[in-house]
């Protein structure tokens, strides 16, 4: 149709004319095969996937235009051109929010306003890095105050609500720190530190739901829809704050996700904060499993627990998004009241499977980046009548006094397809079978007990919701009156974007005050309703397992019977053949190696306790690690072959008694990233010689250093910037002859460099607290090399220098030794490195 008005209106000449003309409007129109050619590379064989920011990198011709026309001049094209990609308008949004009165009439056009404006940039710094308060000082010293003198408006600012002035919001979007050249230093520093580990970027209103969990060092934590990872980032922190170098707290963190790929994701968010205390799990989170374990087992005391359970819980459900429309504008154009109203089932089981994974004095929170009633009040009321007495909805109004926030909707109603709904009669009443009594704030469904489902069958819906009776001279129309919820909902919390410059999100905090009803944990009938009957036949056997889990939580003895139960999991991937298919011998060997290797989760490595003995000797025997620090049962692998086993993880004690209970309730657990990487296998020739093949991983590290006294060095400022600078060294060209001595007498392998800092006899080993900086490195036959990403030697380069800088009376600083060395000398040192050496060096 858009081709045929273009051809009357003659923007694209007729098709009839001639046949050469015919194939240049062809070019014109179509698309060619080589641009068929890179479209299939973009995304796939005719179906064209999700659209991606690298697409756009090259201008797209418009190919609509009239390119016959040479004479008109190009800026008369760009002014017809009035495409835009975003409208920030959507009729529907404006008519819904206005209805429902999130806020008030006088301050509509400040809220869309800044809707329509993009969102600054905020990021957080790590509390628990080694390096938090020099990036603090940075950022207050310096980058606040070179923005400021730019002419860059604000410039930078710390989050005052948030705890010790740990996050910070710029002025900026991130499309400016992109573009703008005065920003680019500023933006190099934000991503360098950000792929460390150092700072995590992140919205400002979504560090907020863990500020309310309240975490403590001991507890055990869950965050069921946990990726991109932010905020599973966010409790690490909290869990690691304080701890002592050297030891692990506690308590740990469970990060799930339903989706394969967002886990990868995941991992890759939470692998920067090299932790031993964390466990990534692929699970759906409205049935993720709590590891029942029969009361009588033999191990039960040892472990101290018959299933997991947790002290506190992070749902940050699913939702519509509407709360992210600065960041993502493309929900103007897809924005519907279905969006929220078909995630609402969801969103309340993933909420009461929570709660049941939660100790009793627990708390739980939960959230979304809506705004839309339905998927926050109309939950958090459900939830409230379904336990009773035995949760509450806690004030938090006194917490966090700076941050801005509203009280929850006590009063709302539900829009589906053109049509206002006031109460569960009236979705009965038009028919809205998708409409649940939850939805609403009294929560009571209408049973229609009259044998016509609508009593005024001449009734023509219209779009302001009432029902308008074609029959009725008078014009009567129904009017709706909502209904208003006797819940104490003024104790949430609503986040929204002109308070704070910030996107829109809210928050509700629970506390668990003892063991949930058993008959209020069953799923919702009416979401169920809409599924096929081979997804309803598998969905009754899931609730089935919800309920029986349930009644464990209340107290009630469970059968052995409904034990095995447990072990069912939607999420689990099954393979189901013909039983009629003969197998091969070659099919059937194949079967065996897989169900050797893999563990009970089809496609998920195992993970197994490491306990090869000569191995673990060997490692202790060759670092000097002191038996005090604990190695039984806290190494693991995912491979069970231990002559083929190339990493070893690490994991803390409560990952341990997670990962013993996982075994012995027959792994309900799809455990998909566990532990931190201690020990890699060296593959090189140089390596597979050395006495112990293992060399100590960048993550694993600061957790074995105060426990190691052999293969350690330390270097003074001078060569240890020179490591960091050229990555190799010969031994000949190290500066510190006490430091050359000492690298001469180490053992031919993995070694550890540990920075002198203030020049002084250090003790061997050197005594190692929090501002201890040491570096991993394989000392070859003639030279020393450093095993760290360049990345990581840029910064912690970039890091000693700004701390050496800052620092009182520069001529006693010892780095002035390494700034002050002669070029030639520097250049010398760098004519004779290789990185090649003598050994082949695995860098991570």
């Amino acid at each position: 149709m858009r081709l045929k008005n273009k051809l009357k209106r003659g923007i694209i000449p007729s098709l009839s004319l001639s046949l050469p003309l015919r194939r240049e409007t062809s070019n014109i129109i179509f698309v060619s095969s080589k641009q068929a050619s890179k479209k299939e590379e973009m995304g796939g064989r005719g179906r064209s996937r999700r659209t991606q920011r690298k697409h756009f990198r090259d201008g797209r011709e418009n190919v609509w235009k009239n390119n016959n026309d040479k004479s008109e001049p190009q800026q008369q094209n760009k002014e017809n051109n009035n495409w835009q990609p975003f409208v920030a308008e959507n009729a529907a949004f404006n008519e819904y929010y206005k209805e429902q009165g999130i806020v008030r009439l006088e301050e509509w056009d400040a809220f869309m306003e800044c809707l329509r404006n993009p969102l600054p940039s905020a990021f957080r710094i790590n509390s628990s890095s080694q390096f938090s308060m020099d990036l603090k000082s940075q950022l207050q010293d310096e980058f606040s105050k070179s923005l400021q003198i730019a002419g860059e408006a604000e410039g930078i600012k710390s989050l005052p609500w948030y705890p010790d002035n740990f996050a910070w919001q710029s002025s900026f979007s991130r499309m400016q720190l992109r573009k703008n050249k005065s920003l680019e230093r500023f933006h190099e520093f934000l991503k360098q530190e950000n792929e460390i580990g150092n700072i995590t970027r992140q919205e400002a209103v979504s560090m907020v739901p863990p500020l309310f969990l309240d975490v403590h060092r001991d507890h055990f934590v869950i965050d069921l829809c946990a990726a991109p990872g932010s905020k599973t980032f966010q409790l690490l922190e909290m869990i690691h704050q304080a701890s002592e170098v050297g030891s692990l707290p506690s308590g740990m963190v469970v990060a799930n996700d339903v989706d394969v790929q967002r886990c990868n994701l995941l991992i890759h968010q939470t692998k920067r904060m090299c932790t031993a205390n964390l466990v990534v799990t692929n699970h759906e989170a409205q049935h993720f499993p709590s590891c029942h374990m029969k009361k009588n087992h033999e191990n039960v005391a040892e472990l101290g627990m018959t299933q997991l359970l947790f002290d506190r819980v992070l749902c940050d459900v699913p939702c519509s998004g509407d709360g992210t429309l600065r960041k993502a504008p493309d929900i103007w154009r897809k924005w519907s009241v279905g969006m929220a109203n078909g995630v609402h089932c969801l969103q309340l089981q993933i909420a009461m499977r929570g709660l049941a994974l939660l100790r009793s004095g627990g708390r739980m929170v939960y959230s979304t980046c809506s705004m839309n009633p339905v998927e926050n009040e109309a939950v958090v009321s459900e939830i409230l009548r379904r336990c009773g007495g035995s949760v509450e909805l806690v004030d938090v109004s006194t917490e966090l006094p700076q941050l801005i926030r509203r009280p929850g909707l006590k009063s709302w109603k539900v829009r589906d397809k053109g049509v206002w709904l006031a109460s569960h009669k009236d979705a009965c009443k038009h028919g809205r079978s998708g409409i649940v009594p939850s939805m609403f704030p009294s929560g009571q469904a209408h049973l229609d007990t009259s044998d016509d489902t609508n009593e005024n069958p001449g009734a023509e819906i219209i779009e302001d919701g009432n029902s308008n009776n074609n029959n009725n001279n008078n014009g009567d129309v129904d009017v709706l009156v909502p209904e208003v919820s006797s819940l104490p909902l003024e104790r949430c919390m609503r986040f929204v974007p002109h308070d704070q410059n910030t996107g829109a999100f809210f928050v509700a905090v629970f506390h668990k005050i003892s063991q949930l009803p058993v008959l209020q944990t069953k799923s919702n009938k009416h979401s169920r309703e809409r599924d096929s009957d081979s997804d309803e036949k598998v969905k009754q056997g899931e609730d089935k397992d919800v309920n029986e889990e349930a009644i464990a939580d209340a107290g009630v003895p469970v059968k052995e019977s409904d034990e095995e139960l447990l072990d069912c999991n939607p999420s689990k991937k099954l393979r189901v053949e013909s039983p009629n298919k003969p197998k091969s011998r070659a099919e059937k060997a194949n079967d065996k190696r897989k169900l050797q290797i893999q563990g009970k989760w089809f496609g998920v490595d195992p993970v197994v306790f490491f306990k090869d003995d000569a191995i673990l000797t060997g490692i202790k025997e060759f670092y000097g690690i002191k038996e005090s620090f604990p190695f039984n049962r806290h190494l693991i692998t995912r491979n069970s072959d231990t002559n083929h086993v190339k990493r070893i993880y690490y994991i803390s004690e409560s990952v341990k008694n997670v990962v013993e209970l996982n075994f012995l309730a027959g792994e309900q657990l799809k455990i998909t990233s566990i532990g931190l990487k201690m020990f890699e296998r060296q593959t090189s020739r140089e390596g597979v010689s050395t006495a112990c093949v293992f060399r100590i991983s960048s993550e694993g590290l600061p957790l074995l250093l105060p426990h190691m006294t052999k293969q350690i060095a330390c270097a003074s400022p001078a060569d240890f910037k020179h490591l960091l600078q050229y990555k190799s060294i010969k031994f000949p060209d190290l500066v510190d002859d006490g430091f050359r001595e000492k690298v001469s007498t180490l053992s031919l392998g993995c070694c550890v460099v540990v920075l002198n800092k203030d020049n002084e006899g250090s003790s061997d080993p050197p005594v190692v607290d929090r501002s201890t900086i040491a570096i991993g490195c394989w000392k070859g036959r003639s030279s020393l090399s450093v095993m760290v990403t360049a990345i990581d030697c840029q910064e912690m380069l970039e890091r000693l220098l700004v701390r050496f800088e800052t620092k009182s009376g520069s001529s006693d600083i010892n780095c002035e030794e390494a700034a002050n060395v002669d070029d030639a000398q520097v250049k010398e040192v760098s004519e004779t490195i290789t990185t090649s050496d003598d050994v082949e060096v695995n860098k991570e």
